[in-house]
């Protein structure tokens, strides 16, 4: 009779498992497709041809009919520490310092790490849980009870060593969904890291180069006040000779105070960007001085690659992807609600009235079961979960779509930005040539008794505002260029996302 039972048991488990198993293959809810996105075949800026010059490199154009895509890894991409790129010993060693020193970026590595171990809580659903209970009891009863005889124990010891198991299958796919869930949260949270990564390295860049570029107008600033001092001891002779009224000296003199003052507001200007620095990195103000390095750079090449490719490169585009696809499982998830809950239990140990008869076959016991749940009626509240869950996706659907969009035009922004920058700045180079000849004129109609100082004053001020211009052009130039690499995503790209 117990062989029996025994094999009764073991029939009714492998009919658990063997339903279980040709069950736990459905995963209800749609599976995930990226949204349709329309990617053009260039760049419109890069149709022109003076961007090259402007500090992009362009791919080829697409043959006719053709998709033409380079080939992966390619050349012409950005690489990790995109700014190399531009060859500055000083900024490579800034930019190193934002990554382990940075709080907002440990702020976002913190919440990334969460998020990978909300994939590992999701996980353990799929295992059963095992718990054991061990016991050991002591009764004592009353000697007064009903019934009592004087041959009744009133006192009994009770060992038990059991355990029990639980297990509810992933029929439906909720456990699945939820992983799938989890998973993309984690990798949406990983694109958040590297874009949060991305603005600080640019907005180090930016900070660096607008510093540099105050540096290059200090040195314009220092040498037309080392000029017109010069100017104002030569006139202040000419005055004591009598070649020369005061006007002229005060006229020199306040020339030269007003480009000291605006020397004294650019050196203003350079301390600020330079604790924006300090920020960045964690530090205070007063441990980071950075020593005066005028903006002589080149201005690089900044490789474009194809408008394909930016899906790919964009750590907030690919954020927001994941993103959708996180909440397309929801929507699997939700549906799964309206499929029965099935538990399989099971539990077994000993238990003896003596501790060494314990682990002994007459003092095992068992037990399986299983149950099912199924909700009858919920006033439609799983309808209104799941159409929820549906309209939460197409939400997340369009803003994947409109950062594409966005990221797009925010190149072709950057791209036009480079190359009117650089029209402009050919211009002005022409327009501080002419000053100069202009100054120079000036100066030998000025010698020679036939103007005044005020057109000297005028052709010199022409040349320093002129020249600040041009200066300033450059400076332009280089925030655009880190503008254009932020906008390319810079050296990362969706292979870089945990898997």
């Amino acid at each position: 009779m117990r062989d029996r039972r025994a094999q009764n048991g073991r029939s009714l488990v492998v009919c658990l498992l063997g339903l279980v198993t040709l069950l736990t293959g459905c995963k209800v809810g749609p599976n995930y497709q990226r949204p349709d996105t329309l990617a053009p075949p260039d760049y419109k800026e890069a149709r022109t041809a003076e961007t090259g010059a402007a500090g992009a490199v362009l791919p080829p154009m697409n043959p006719a009919g053709g998709t033409w895509t380079p080939a992966s890894p390619s050349d012409g991409m950005l690489r990790g520490k995109w700014w190399e790129v531009y060859q500055d010993p000083q900024l490579n060693a800034l930019e190193e310092q934002i990554a382990p020193e940075n709080q907002n970026l440990r702020a976002a590595l913190e919440a990334y790490l969460s998020a990978r171990g909300q994939v590992r809580v999701a996980r353990a659903d799929f295992y059963p849980t095992l718990s054991v209970t061990p016991a050991v009891n002591r009764t004592q009863v009353s000697s007064h009870r009903p019934l009592i005889t004087n041959s009744t124990k009133t006192g009994y010891s009770d060992f038990q060593l059991e355990g029990q198991a639980s297990w509810e299958p992933d029929l439906w796919g909720r456990v699945r969904r939820n992983v799938e869930a989890a998973h993309e949260s984690a990798q949406a949270s990983a694109a958040d890291l590297a874009n949060l990564g991305l603005s600080l390295h640019a907005e180090l860049a930016l900070d660096y180069f607008e510093l540099r570029g105050l540096d290059s107008d200090a040195r314009l600033l220092a040498k037309a006040v080392s000029d017109y001092q010069h100017q104002l001891d030569l006139n202040q002779e000419l005055v004591k000779g009598g070649l020369a009224t005061e006007v002229v000296v005060a006229q020199a003199l306040t020339q030269l105070e007003t480009t000291r003052a605006h020397l004294v507001d650019v050196n203003e200007a350079r301390s600020e960007y330079e604790h924006a620095i300090a920020t960045l990195i964690n530090k205070e103000a007063r441990d980071v001085s950075l020593a005066p390095a005028p903006l002589d750079l080149a201005l690089p090449k900044i490789p474009l690659g194809v408008p394909s490719q930016l899906i790919e490169r964009r750590p907030d585009i690919a954020a927001a992807e994941r993103r959708a696809a996180a909440a397309n499982a929801q929507i699997g998830i939700a549906i799964s609600a309206f499929y029965p809950n099935v538990v399989l239990g099971g539990g077994g140990g000993f238990e003896s009235t003596n501790a060494g008869t314990l682990i002994q076959g007459p003092s095992a016991l068992w037990s399986l079961g299983a149950q099912a749940t199924e909700l009858l009626f919920d006033a439609g509240k799983r309808h209104a979960i799941t159409d929820q869950a549906r309209h939460n996706y197409e939400a997340q659907a369009s803003t994947y779509r409109a950062s594409v969009l966005g990221a797009f035009n925010e190149v072709e922004d950057r791209l036009s930005d480079l190359r009117v920058l650089n029209e402009e700045s050919t211009a002005e180079q022409r327009a501080v040539a002419a000053a100069q000849h202009s100054l120079d004129l000036s100066n030998q109609r000025y010698k020679g008794g036939a103007t005044s100082y005020l057109e000297v004053l005028i052709a010199d001020s022409t040349l320093l505002t002129n020249q600040r211009t041009s200066t300033d052009l450059v400076t332009r130039q280089f925030v655009a260029s880190v503008g254009l690499v932020r906008a390319l995503g810079g050296g990362w790209d969706t292979t870089q996302m945990p898997h």
